[in-house]
């Protein structure tokens, strides 16, 4: 068996030892925006909204009452450890948040079962993407680990409007290589072999994006 392996690498290596070097990627495309700013916010909302999305403008101030409206009737909510505590509405003896360890490996970290019966989830996120219209999350102690974001199905999700850019090689920039990314375009849609929408299958059915300024 070692000799056939040697053989056939060997075959290739003769059969390839001519082959010119590949050429240098030529990289034309733009890397960084020469628009307005708030074009660029208002091209990420448009595509938010195509997607499915709805999205909302709130101040540190008016924040907090926005993420109440949005729970609604939600018993029990699901943050981040990190999260910034002043975003979040006065608990009530209908509504409370369940704090997740950012670590997945914790002891008291939420399992799949406990996230399936929490409402919804409540992060912040990265870096947005206008031109198409992404989320980026990374794991931050103020966006959690995946799982947080998956399993409820309402997310509502905190995009600082200074966290905007318009493209994805400026987002990119904005991350951490090695660190675990999610990408948000809208909530969690698939289609059938008829091609009818059915939301929530591999995520949340509905996402609130707040652009806090």
């Amino acid at each position: 068996m070692t000799d056939a392996k040697t053989e056939i690498l060997a075959r290739i290596r003769g059969a390839l030892h001519d082959t010119p070097a590949p050429a240098p990627a030529e990289r034309a495309y733009r890397r960084a925006s020469e628009r307005p700013r708030e074009e660029v916010l208002e091209m990420l909302e448009d595509r938010l909204v195509d997607y499915k999305a709805s999205v909302h403008h709130e101040t540190p101030e008016s924040l907090p009452g926005r993420i109440a409206e949005l729970l609604g009737s939600s018993a029990r909510y699901v943050v981040p450890e990190g999260l910034d505590r002043s975003w979040l509405p006065e608990e009530s003896g209908m509504r409370r948040a369940i704090v997740d360890p950012n670590d997945a490996r914790a002891a008291s970290a939420l399992g799949v079962r406990e996230l399936n019966a929490v409402d919804a989830v409540v992060t912040s996120s990265t870096v947005s993407c206008a031109e198409t219209g992404t989320i980026f999350l990374t794991g931050r102690p103020d966006e959690g680990r995946r799982a947080i974001s998956l399993v409820p199905d309402h997310h509502i999700c905190v995009v600082p409007r200074d966290s905007v850019v318009e493209l994805i090689p400026e987002a990119l920039a904005l991350v951490e290589p090695t660190a675990p990314v999610t990408m948000i375009s809208g909530p969690s849609a698939t289609s059938d072999i008829e091609l009818e929408r059915v939301e929530g299958v591999h995520g949340p059915r509905r996402l609130d994006v707040i652009l806090l300024g």
